[in-house]
């Protein structure tokens, strides 16, 4: 009669899975909660303990390190010293292992969880057993994931000696070493944020796929999308209509999201094209936003990503509706909207909230590795801020810098924005010099048919030179926020006060390589 030894943290599908082993001949065995959850469905199933000779010990410390386990469990079926041995010692092979771990993560990100709690759910002889199991994968199934219960149950009705049973166990081995790589990788986090170590002599970052794609940035680039966390962040986000996604498509959607985070609580819009905005803008409703943002470079915008901070309606959907977009992300879509937006067949359409998840990095490879930073922080206000000018910016140009500080940090540098009435009426973005991000900020100002008198600007970096106050004063500039810092600051104000322009130095950078 041939073995399985289960004992599962998730219990999705265990006593379906338990009566059809039963059902195939199989001799179940378990331990605590997972042993209670198969009697009380009626199979029949016998303590670990009463293999191992051995009762439990240590509040469940100890319980399946055990020779009678994973005797068991290693021994190769095709070496006849090897079944010698298990059976001198009175030991059965054990030929499938359901075990899903502790659940580590969950406790950790308990609020309030005390770390004698997290510790505890570090399992030992979880990992243990599988990693056994998993060696001896010729013979023996490992089932980390209850997903696969149903394709290992007509694997072992099909016949455990068939090529594609082979085949099979040799992928579910996989998985368990990527299922304990994972579990560590959160333990390590763990111990490194106990201690304050943001960033540690090792770092493991475990991601789990989340969707295959058709191809990367280019056709002939295979690609996929993996998740740090799933239920957070893009892999949220719902798809109610469209085409599948593209790498692309994912790159811009958290363009799209970047720009419009720090506008949360407000009425916002933002147009990405490329991972940066041709447009951003606040309004008094969904579809006001849309048209500011749309009008700050409507040819730009053609097969852009829209992201929204508040629920679609009607009339924003039909104007988004008008022009041929690749993507559309909102909290929520009113019905009559959606069905509008769907009437698009190739229009992706998302739904939902993409959160980071809690002490995410912000990750970007190199040749042979990883560049590993704090994600930026969303929030971006005037806490710090101070006039440097001679003339203090008027009630109306405040309100513009703050709108054009949030709105630049989304840019690609070297990065400037003019802002007027709560709107981007230019963006230079992806410049080698920060004058020339200045000229082709007003130039596409100017190709919009809008006027760069009176206007306010945004700028993600000091100003090296005053060369860029000039270039902005030439377009009717009249305010701008920058961070601050360089070493011709003086020279920088000084032109500014020539001009007559308000200016504020921030003390913080927001540059987006």
């Amino acid at each position: 009669m041939p073995r399985a030894l289960l004992s599962v943290s998730d219990k999705t599908g265990l006593t379906d899975f338990a009566s059809a082993l039963h059902t195939l001949g199989w001799e179940l065995l378990s331990t605590g909660g997972t042993a209670k959850a198969i009697r009380d469905a009626g199979i029949p199933c016998a303590d670990v303990s009463a293999v191992t000779q051995f009762p439990e010990m240590l509040d469940g410390r100890v319980k399946t390190l055990h020779p009678a386990v994973h005797g068991g469990l290693l021994a190769r079926r095709d070496l006849p010293e090897h079944m010698a041995a298990i059976a001198a010692h009175g030991i059965q092979p054990i030929d499938l292992v359901c075990v899903n771990l502790y659940p580590f993560r969950a406790t950790a990100r308990r609020a309030g969880v005390a770390p004698h709690e997290v510790i505890e759910q570090i399992d030992i002889g979880g990992p243990s057993m599988i990693r056994s199991a998993a060696k001896n994968f010729e013979s023996v199934y490992t089932v980390v994931d209850p997903a696969d219960y149903e394709r290992v149950l007509a694997s072992i009705t099909a016949g455990v000696a068939s090529t594609d049973a082979s085949d099979l166990r040799r992928t579910l081995a996989a998985k368990v070493f990527e299922h304990t790589a994972a579990y560590d990788a959160a333990i390590a986090r763990w111990f490194a944020a106990q201690r304050g170590d943001r960033f540690p002599e090792r770092l493991t970052i475990a991601l789990e796929h989340q969707q295959s794609l058709r191809y990367g940035e280019n056709p002939g680039q295979n690609a996929a999308f993996y998740v740090d966390e799933p239920g957070a962040g893009l892999g949220a986000l719902r798809q109610l209509g469209g085409k599948e996604l593209s790498f692309n498509n994912l790159l811009d959607l958290e363009g799209a999201l970047l720009a419009s985070d720090p506008f949360a609580g407000e009425t916002a819009c933002a147009i990405v094209k490329h991972t940066t905005p041709c447009g951003l803008a606040t309004g008094s409703s969904a579809v006001e936003a849309y048209k500011k943002a749309l009008a700050c470079d409507p040819t730009s915008a053609f097969g852009a990503v829209i992201a929204f901070t508040v629920p679609v309606d009607l009339e924003a959907a039909k104007a988004v509706a008008s022009l041929f977009v690749e993507c559309v992300v909102a909290p929520k879509f009113e019905p009559d909207a959606l069905a509008i937006l769907l009437e698009k067949k190739n229009l992706r359409v998302l739904e939902g909230t993409a959160t980071v998840p809690t002490g995410s990095f912000d990750l970007k490879t190199v040749r042979g590795g990883v560049l590993v930073q704090e994600r930026a922080s969303a929030r971006l206000d005037d806490a710090d801020w101070q006039v440097v000018s001679e003339r203090k910016p008027t009630a109306a140009e405040y309100k513009d810098l703050l709108f054009a500080w949030r709105a630049v940090a989304s840019v690609k540098s070297n990065a400037i924005v003019l802002a007027r009435d709560g709107a981007t009426i230019g963006i230079g973005a992806g410049q080698m010099s920060r004058v020339d991000a200045a000229f082709l900020a007003a130039h596409k100002a100017t190709a919009a048919s809008h006027t760069t008198a009176g206007s306010s600007l945004g700028s993600d970096a000091f100003f090296p030179f005053r060369d860029g106050i000039d270039q902005a004063a030439a377009a009717g500039v009249t305010a701008i926020v920058q961070p601050g810092g360089s070493v011709r600051d003086a020279d920088v104000i000084a032109a500014a006060n020539e001009h007559g322009i308000a200016m504020i130095f921030t003390g913080r950078r927001t540059f987006r390589h």
